[in-house]
């Protein structure tokens, strides 16, 4: 706890007087244009990643990347109300939903019994069921290590399959105002592989098929 509290102290004195006109800014209201999905995992650092400011990415986080697919009544609010807030309030215009290697979700999804005495993960992770089943049905021959792997891939597309169900994205995806992207983020690597729905695959992001995202040059 020190080290974050020393944290803190070091961004009051240091960097929060470099960039005090773009927080002036900020305090204003936000108009992110990315919404970006992904775990809760602590390794992952989505600024860092790409290299964006305080207001360009509204993120949204939990066990797994998952959305939850659009049910009426459904308890699963807190996830659904972001999403709803980022595309319907501040009408983003691109959707990331970001998985990474290595990631303990769907770890425990295909091992179930790494979840005993985690009643809410089990239940959360019931929304990653198609990817495994896909996984487990196609991939079986796969190594422990590969395995894991392609789950995270079939993970981010089932997840894009759940956001197509919700009334307001499907409405603005007719309306060619909103994107859908599947990433995968390399730990290890530091690399990041898109969805390419022609292909089927995942492929190297580069820098010509990147989202064009402006950051807030007033903190560089």
């Amino acid at each position: 706890m020190n080290k974050v509290k020393d944290g803190v102290a070091r961004f009051n004195k240091d960097i929060y007087p470099r960039h005090r006109e773009l927080f002036e800014r900020l305090s204003q209201g936000q108009d992110p244009e990315v919404l970006f999905i992904t775990c809760s995992d602590s390794r992952i650092d989505t600024n860092l990643i790409t290299q964006t400011q305080p207001g360009d990415l509204f993120i949204v986080r939990n066990a797994g990347n998952i959305v939850p697919p659009h049910s009426p009544g459904s308890s699963d609010v807190g996830t659904v109300a972001s999403i709803e807030f980022a595309v319907g309030a501040l009408k983003t215009q691109e959707i990331i939903v970001c998985g990474h290697t290595d990631c303990g979700a769907m770890k425990g999804a295909l091992n179930p019994e790494m979840l005993e005495g985690l009643p809410h993960v089990c239940d959360w992770l019931k929304h990653s069921h198609a990817a495994l089943q896909i996984t487990k049905d196609h991939h079986s021959n796969l190594t422990k290590t590969d395995k894991l792997n392609k789950l995270i891939e079939e993970n981010v597309i089932s997840q894009l399959t759940h956001l197509r169900t919700y009334p307001f994205i499907a409405s603005q995806l007719r309306a060619k105002k909103v994107n859908l992207h599947g990433w995968v983020y390399d730990i290890r690597s530091g690399q990041i592989t898109e969805y390419n729905e022609e292909t089927g695959q995942f492929e190297p992001l580069s820098a010509s098929a990147a989202l064009k995202i402006q950051p807030n040059t007033t903190a560089a």
